[in-house]
């Protein structure tokens, strides 16, 4: 039997948090600065990572496919050392 899924404890223990309030703002400031429209299938990659040090600078953004981003973020060292 699956077990269904809980949303209202899910946002309450996570999504309404500061910390994952925060990060949909960088996210959101940075589709701004790039004028990413909602409902583009294309997304903001930075090219030094914001857990790396990097910033929402123009400079340090760039718009790539979905595909893109998700091959970059797994063939990161944070996602090799997470899966291990």
């Amino acid at each position: 039997m699956v077990k269904k899924r809980d949303y209202k404890k899910e946002y309450a223990e996570y999504h309404s948090t500061r910390k994952a309030k925060d990060a949909r703002n960088n996210a959101n400031k940075a589709r701004r600065k790039k004028k990413l429209k909602p409902g583009d299938p294309r997304e903001v990659d930075h090219k030094k990572p914001q857990k790396k040090g990097g910033t929402n600078a123009k400079s340090n953004l760039r718009i790539v496919s979905k595909a893109t981003n998700r091959r970059k973020a797994s063939n990161s060292t944070y996602s090799r050392r997470k899966k291990s």
